[in-house]
């Protein structure tokens, strides 16, 4: 600071130094280093110390953001910035202009690096902007990689396709990946690449490789049970499944897998045998430990999971055990840790060998290729390719004497995988995998750099296995708390729950899965080749079952805390302030812990968003009230996939069935599917009108009246009428009696004769589910797509009629998906 040569100057130096005093905030050798500072009684006015607060305030983060920046967070923050432009990419209505947005990310990163003496927020600027636009463009070229073609509409057909992949559930059915090579009676216009289909009671199973053909029912991907939730449709398309559905009967094999002579290349062969190796371990497991407790170690081993009961499943959700039955970061960490432990001490068991070679390295190389193989084996699963990438790094870094628990190598593997496909960036397994690694190595890097302290009542130090033991389990109550806390809101926003009890159930289940299951485990699998694997399978499945019987007793407590959706706003707000806190190192990351307290207090002030009234799910099979907090659905049994998801989505304190009407003459019998429509004339129509109004009556405290699966009707809280019909010639009764119609057939037409709100099969194929608003001051519909550019939603605009896109907001899809 330069030196007060006037009067005037040297009064406000005084004046700072009296405000410093008055403050305490210790910055007086900041100010002026070399006058002493002056004491005076003189009162400072408010201006100034405002003034000077935000002064130094200012100095403090300039110099704090300096010291950030000589850290080299640059790399820390590269993966958040792609993430990011990813996230932009995926969520615009339609695809943006490559060309333009190419051009952008070169002039970017030329500035960048030619222009070496820019300030540095600008720096950091075109920085930010060279990967937000490198994320922009890796999402479109994974779209272009994908290009799978979507099947449009339900389709009954007889299939002949190739076994890809094969997995039982936990009721004996079996899933298959089949690539479809034809369809007959009818020939699908657009036919997927690849399907899913169901197989029941199915005691042989088709070989990996085999052809087989039967009549099956297709459907596409489900989109979004409620606007605003998880899109299916958009996972199916990344992982490149045009179609779900199940076989009627049996299935027959026109050819095995022997008999197929067509050319494969390497990889395809190399694909199929590691499917089968997989295949053939997961039967061997579950063989020897029937019930869950094969199916949980199997899914350990191969990452099947559908042959664990939905019971145990949801009993480990609940307790927050999950994450064990997913190949994720635990698993690889304690695989690698055991062999690379294990092999470094028995290295060392010859004094020799230990001084002459780095048993640190060796130990190193097999720990990577024990997680090569695990991975593998895994199936390349999503979360199984996330933990490999990471632990990969670590190992690697081991071999050039690099740090390996550091938040540089995590970000290196989550530039890895935004590289490969950003679009895993929106699902759950990424974001909360990522987010409780980055809290834990954060954690640890800060309890690293803690002030040592003297170590009192030394005389009282236990003795080494009781201070291992304690250590031990005061480092799995802390990690379980930090990622427990760490991915608290992702489970929230994706799952609409919180498990309050994971940090007891992991006290219990991870000594048993570190010290049993997974050491014995991999013990089995070193010995299954020579057939030794039996009685390690049998410990192993010991553990497990304990593991089950902690996971059920910690669930049977009722720790499973329902949340209903979050405000749009409230995610990634907390989102940005969880990275504050992780990535930066000096005490600017108390600003993330400001931002996440604020925004969650804001949240919980802020008067309760009015809920939809009505629900339409995208079938318009299920229709459904929400009035009061209570659920009104239209069916006695609604279909489960969707009438769940909208259990936990919803703020609902209870259920109301519909009331069932006593059968009657007053609405004719429905077609049979197939045969011409029944039409009804001037009287009949004027019956079932009576019909319906009559009906209306019963349930005017709330709740559907239905006459059997034929008809519902109901009255909302704004005095409207709503009506679900499964049949045609049912509309003209029901559009004269409702403001609102919906009905599962797609029907030419789009509105009521009496100008009521039509919703038909045909138009929530393209709008997919709904939520209405009926508020009296300001009602509104919430469709769960506004437009159909985006790859994986232009199937739903395809007339199979016309062959061709009949909507004019889906775009021509050749340039961009290859449908």
């Amino acid at each position: 600071m330069a030196e007060f040569e006037t009067r005037e100057q040297k009064s406000q130096q005084r004046t700072l130094f009296s405000l410093a005093e008055q403050s305490r905030d210790g910055l007086v050798a900041v100010l002026s280093p070399r006058t002493p500072p002056v004491r005076t009684q003189q009162a400072v006015p408010w201006p100034k110390r405002a003034i000077f607060v935000a002064w130094t305030g200012r100095i403090a983060a300039a110099r704090m953001l300096a010291e950030e920046a000589s850290h080299g967070r640059g790399v820390l923050v590269a993966p958040v910035y792609m993430g990011l432009g990813a996230i932009l990419w995926f969520e615009l209505p339609m695809d943006s202009p490559v060309t333009g947005i190419a051009a952008a990310c070169l002039v970017s990163a030329l500035v960048l690096s030619f222009k070496p003496d820019l300030h540095p927020h600008m720096r950091h600027a075109a920085y930010a902007a060279t990967l937000v636009l490198a994320g922009m463009l890796l999402a479109q070229w994974e779209s272009w990689r994908a290009s799978t073609i979507m099947l449009d509409s339900p389709v009954t057909t007889t299939v002949t396709g190739q076994v890809q992949r094969r997995e039982v559930d936990d009721q004996g059915r079996w899933r298959y990946t089949l690539d479809l090579l034809a369809t007959e009676g009818p020939i699908v216009g657009r036919p997927p690449d690849q399907i899913s289909v169901l197989v029941r009671g199915q005691d042989v199973p088709f070989d990996l490789g085999d052809i087989i053909e039967g009549r099956a029912r297709l459907s596409p991907p489900a989109g979004p049970a409620l606007p605003s939730l998880h899109d299916f449709a958009f996972t199916a398309y990344f992982d490149g499944t045009g179609a779900n559905g199940f076989f009627y009967g049996q299935p027959q094999r026109l050819m095995s897998a022997e008999e197929d002579s067509s050319e494969r290349s390497v990889l395809d062969r190399a694909d199929r045998w590691l499917t089968a190796l997989r295949g053939r371990i997961g039967d061997r497991i579950r063989m020897l430990l029937p019930g869950d407790t094969g199916a949980f170690a199997a899914s350990l081993v191969n990452d099947q999971r559908r042959a664990i009961s939905p019971e145990t499943t949801e009993a480990l959700r609940v307790s927050g055990l999950a994450h064990i039955i997913a190949i994720s970061g635990l698993n690889m960490a304690l695989s690698a840790g055991i062999f690379y432990v294990g092999l470094r001490h028995g290295l060392s068991l010859f004094p020799r060998l230990a001084q002459a070679w780095p048993t640190k390295k060796i130990a190193a190389i097999g720990a990577l290729a024990t997680v090569t193989a695990y991975y593998f084996i895994s199936g390349f699963g999503v979360s199984a390719e996330r933990a490999f990438i990471m632990m990969a790094i670590m190992l690697v870094a081991v071999l050039f004497d690099r740090p390996s628990f550091s938040l540089r190598n995590v970000a290196l593997s989550a530039i890895a995988i935004l590289i490969l496909s950003p679009s895993q960036i929106l699902g759950p397994s990424f974001q909360m995998s990522y987010a409780a690694t980055i809290a834990l190595v954060s954690g640890y890097s800060l309890w690293k750099r803690r002030p040592a302290r003297e170590r009192r009542f030394a005389a009282f130090r236990p003795p080494m296995p009781v201070r291992f033991i304690g250590r031990f389990f005061a480092g799995i109550a802390t990690t379980s708390f930090i990622g427990g806390a760490s991915t608290a809101i992702f489970s929230i926003e994706h799952f609409h729950r919180l498990a309050t009890y994971g940090l007891v159930a992991n006290l219990a289940a991870m000594p048993i899965v570190s010290f049993l299951v997974m050491p014995v485990g991999m013990i089995a699998m070193l010995l299954m080749p020579f057939g030794f694997d039996g009685i390690f399978w049998v410990v192993t499945g010991w553990g497990l079952d304990l593991v089950m019987d902690i996971a059920r007793t910690v669930a049977s407590w009722g720790g499973n805390v329902p949340f209903a959706r979050l405000p749009f706003w409230l995610f990634p707000t907390i989102i940005v302030g969880f990275l504050l806190m992780t990535l930066l190192r000096t005490a600017l990351r108390h600003a993330g812990a400001v931002l996440i307290a604020a925004s969650v207090l804001a949240a919980a002030v802020m008067p309760p968003k009015p809920m939809s009234e009505l629900l339409i799910s995208e079938d318009g099979e299920l229709v459904a009230l929400l009035q009061d907090g209570r659920l009104e659905p239209n069916r006695e049994r609604p279909p489960d996939f969707i009438y769940q998801q909208w259990l936990k989505a919803l703020p609902i304190s209870g259920e109301t069935p519909p009331k069932m009407l006593a059968p009657d003459q007053s609405t004719p019998a429905r077609a049979p599917r197939g045969s011409p429509r029944t039409r009804l004339d001037g009287q009949q129509q004027k019956i079932l009108r009576t019909a319906m109004e009559t009906a209306l009556e019963s349930v005017a405290d709330g709740g559907f009246a239905c006459h059997a699966r034929d008809w519902c009707v109901a009255m909302l809280a704004n005095g409207q009428i709503v009506s679900t019909i499964s049949d045609a010639a049912y509309l003209g009764p029901a559009c004269d009696t409702a403001d609102i119609v919906v009905t599962p057939i797609k029907l030419r037409t789009q509105s009521c004769r009496s100008g009521g709100t039509l919703y038909t099969g045909a138009s929530l194929r393209k709008s997919g589910s709904v939520e209405i608003d009926l508020a009296p001051d300001r009602p509104r519909v919430l469709p769960a797509f506004t437009s159909l550019n985006r790859p994986w939603e232009r199937h739903r605009a395809y007339d199979w009629r016309k062959a061709s896109y009949s909507d004019a907001s889906a775009t021509s899809p050749v340039s961009d998906s290859g449908e």
